[in-house]
């Protein structure tokens, strides 16, 4: 291995070590997807309100449920309690829908947090929905707080989003006010008798209980982590029976719960990773400088041209050219007779009747036109002075000749 070769090869491990140096010393970047999924420790995972819904409600019996809403409450009819669904969107359909509101009106709780629901559920609650754009309060962020004075009803601040979905119209017989949207009024000509935007109510629904929230946010790792944000979160949720069981739903996720591909697990891990990486490299490395051929590649030398029959054909045409078709002539009679001598094994010294006989039977040709072509050949050996006519004439008796005995020779 020359030394060029192994200055190029510690130059790619050298930038190869400095790649994978660089990428383990950067600062891990933050994923803002919002999962909602109790086991993502990323900013819009619910990892921490689910540890303290189990702080909170240490009495009470907390089940998560991964299947779909209207599957559990017909396969059993032993869910009583709080059915508790946070998510960016939850749409349930049509007939989902009418089998929660049936198992709610029964007096149990649905509690539902999401920026926006379908609209059965809010003609069902007489409700009407609309949003505040950031551009339209102070500063960068929305300010929430809980309307009851016996709740902690300090304002809290939310900054990652662009705007914050109210309730536009409300039943206010029937509906309680749990919290709402600060550093915003409606203008005083409107004929909304709310003047600050709703973002949580509480509604009577036969003998049940619907609270919805347009905050889901409230309840992500991002918004309990910054104090004194929490006392909010805990406020709604001091809204649930803890004398009931409460269901919490892991199906309407934006996120997945749980990963069925094994290359989650090995890229997930950090030392899996690199670890994969590592192996990725090196395969690289074999393929480029092992795998190669370790003898040069031979040169396919080709091999000289026979250049006889493109001379001959430059000669020919050179004769045709200068009218010497007397010497074009005598030359095709010479290869002619040669070739009768290396083919047909004939001595062409003597041509006579028993020649011709012999030559139109291994030539397969008949013994008239054996004896008109020598005729012709012996007429052009006394004439000196040939036309193309007659000299093309020639050469046509000649190749069908020839061709004759070629088809004898291939059948």
């Amino acid at each position: 291995m020359s030394k060029q070769i192994k200055f190029y090869i510690a130059l790619t491990a050298l930038a190869i070590f400095g790649i994978v140096l660089l990428e383990y010393s950067k600062p891990k970047q933050i994923n803002w997807f919002a999962s909602y999924v109790k086991d993502h420790k990323i900013p819009f995972g619910t990892y921490i309100f689910h540890e303290q819904l189990d702080r909170l409600f240490y009495d009470s019996e907390i089940i998560n449920l991964e299947s779909p809403p209207y599957q559990n409450l017909t396969q059993s009819d032993s869910i009583h309690g709080t059915y508790v669904f946070i998510n960016s969107y939850v749409q349930f359909g049509d007939t989902e829908l009418g089998k929660i509101l049936e198992w709610t009106s029964k007096g149990n709780t649905l509690f539902i947090a999401s920026e926006n629901f379908e609209d059965e559920l809010l003609d069902t609650l007489n409700l009407e929905t609309d949003a505040i754009s950031i551009f339209e309060v102070e500063g960068d962020s929305f300010q929430f707080r809980l309307s009851n004075t016996m709740l902690d009803t300090t304002t809290v601040v939310f900054d990652k989003s662009k705007y914050a979905p109210y309730f536009n119209q409300i039943d206010t017989l029937n509906t309680s006010i749990l919290s709402t949207i600060n550093g915003y009024e409606f203008e005083k000509d409107t004929e909304n008798l709310i003047t600050t935007p709703v973002n949580v109510i509480k509604q009577p629904f036969g003998d049940g209980t619907i609270i919805l929230s347009l905050f889901p946010q409230a309840f992500t790792n991002y918004f309990i982590l910054n104090t004194p944000n929490q006392h909010y979160t805990a406020g709604l949720m001091s809204y649930l029976d803890s004398s009931k069981p409460i269901y919490v739903d892991n199906y309407y996720k934006s996120g997945k719960s749980f990963y069925t591909s094994p290359m989650y697990i090995l890229l997930n891990t950090k030392e899996l990773k690199w670890a994969y990486y590592i192996m990725l490299i090196g395969v690289v490395c074999y393929i480029i400088f092992e795998a190669k051929r370790k003898q040069r590649a031979i040169p396919i030398v080709k091999p000289l041209r026979n250049q006889t029959l493109d001379f001959t054909r430059t000669i020919a045409n050179m004769y045709y050219e200068k009218e010497k078709h007397n010497d074009i002539a005598q030359h095709k009679i010479q290869h002619f007779l040669e070739y009768i001598r290396t083919h047909l094994h004939l001595s062409t010294t003597t041509v006579n009747d028993e020649f011709l006989k012999n030559l139109a039977a291994r030539s397969n040709n008949s013994i008239k036109d054996t004896k008109h072509l020598f005729t012709t050949i012996e007429r052009h050996n006394e004439n000196t002075k040939l036309n193309n006519t007659q000299l093309e004439q020639l050469n046509t008796l000649i190749e069908t000749f020839k061709s004759n005995n070629s088809w004898k020779k291939k059948t």
